[in-house]
């Protein structure tokens, strides 16, 4: 990145050629307190330059983004991508980058026994940019026997397998443990500590078990719970007003996200949260083979309902790049900074009559939607539904796709 960064800066700005210049779109770049009408150029990899009128004539290619939102590539951390778990898992690339998601953090599939696998079978493999949360079970999400066992919570191996892959291991998740007792969220937050990382919290209250608790006691600042607009936790008191303990453990520094899968995501309860001012810090999918379903959790269209719900369009895309980049420890993303990794979605903003599902099956009627039109992974595009980039046929003379 350094010698790059220094080859760019031995040119001047006018002497530059561009692999990739998208003009004339409208920037939201939340971590850089832009928005507005900017053109992005892309050399390699990386970031060349976010100005005004970049001439298109010093790019290998131009694509004109006009009527477009140009956003730092969308970033989801809470997502099941692990082919080997039993957690309904699905492939990154399909379910990632044509929702504009170019940094999935799967979000505990894979323990300290399976993580290796996880890292081999899968990121490896996967054009899009894949980190992890370790379960503190060393099996992963492997259905209740082995996510209730305390034995499978193993500090030490957990804290080992961290250690050895620092590159792509951001945190500890706790997930479905049912005894009325501490030790998952205990463990992962030992594990957390020692490698100073942050934990990803899925919760059910239980008798002796509080949420209260969880976020007061349990939990440490920069932690995050997950889910947390669910049925599961007590949010809301019986006037629908927002429980004291939610506004203090915020300014204790606990950190909420969305979490939205199959069950996790109630407009019933994200609706008068939003209204009394209590909104998300990260969205995310807790995309799944079921979520993707009938509450359809892509990204897209979970930032659509927040759209829908009272969020503006500048804070969904903030809780979408730069937020979730800060709770994972990883600043070097979200963000569209000059030197940053080319990492860049396209979005359409589509108004018209359009309907969304919540995990209860309710549906909101509402008049806009979010769609990622094109996606830009290291500096290549890899997904353009509106041939963005693309010649129009009549022009293209002899072509072909394949190389």
């Amino acid at each position: 990145m350094r010698s790059l960064l220094l080859l760019l800066a031995a040119f001047p700005a006018h002497a530059q050629i561009y692999d990739i210049l998208l003009k004339n779109g409208h920037v939201i770049d939340p971590a850089n307190h832009r928005n507005e009408r900017l053109d992005v150029a892309i050399v390699g990899h990386t970031i060349a330059r976010v100005g005004k009128d970049l001439p298109p004539e010093k790019a290998r290619t131009v694509v004109d983004v006009s009527g477009y939102y140009v956003t730092p590539g969308l970033i989801d951390i809470h997502t099941h991508f692990d082919a080997e778990g039993a957690w309904l898992n699905l492939n990154p690339d399909h379910n990632a980058l044509p929702n504009g998601v170019t940094t999935a953090v799967d979000a505990g599939s894979s323990g300290a026994d399976t993580f290796e696998n996880f890292r081999r079978l899968v990121i490896a493999h996967s054009r899009t940019r894949v980190l992890a949360f370790l379960n503190i079970v060393a099996g992963g999400m492997y259905g209740p026997e082995i996510e209730n066992d305390p034995k499978q919570m193993n500090v030490e191996k957990a804290v080992a397998m961290v250690n050895k892959h620092r590159d792509l291991i951001v945190g500890i998740k706790t997930a479905h443990y049912q005894p009325p007792d501490w030790i998952a969220v205990d463990n992962a937050v030992k594990a957390a500590s020692l490698t100073g990382t942050v934990v990803m919290v899925d919760f059910g209250q239980k008798p002796g078990r509080t949420y209260q608790d969880l976020i007061l006691k349990h939990m440490r600042p920069g932690d995050i719970h997950t889910h947390f607009y669910g049925r599961v936790t007590p949010q809301l008191d019986d006037q629908k007003k927002i429980q004291p303990y939610m506004w203090e453990a915020r300014k204790r520094g606990i950190l909420f996200d969305v979490g939205h899968g199959s069950g996790s995501f109630w407009f019933r309860i994200a609706v008068p949260m939003i209204q009394q001012g209590f909104l998300p810090d990260t969205i995310s999918t807790d995309i799944h083979k079921s979520s993707i379903m009938l509450p359809h959790a892509t990204m897209i269209n979970v930032m659509s309902k927040f759209l829908n719900i009272g969020m503006t369009l500048e804070q969904v895309i903030e809780r979408s790049t730069v937020n979730p980049a800060k709770a994972i420890h990883r600043t070097d993303l979200g963000t569209l900074s000059e030197g940053a990794g080319a990492d860049v979605a396209v979005i359409a903003l589509e108004n018209g009559n359009f309907a969304f599902l919540d995990s209860g099956h309710g549906k909101l009627t509402a008049t806009e939607r979010l769609r990622a039109a094109l996606t830009i992974r290291n500096g290549r595009i890899v997904w353009d539904e509106d041939g963005l980039a693309a010649t129009d046929v009549s022009r293209a003379g002899p072509y072909s796709n394949f190389r």
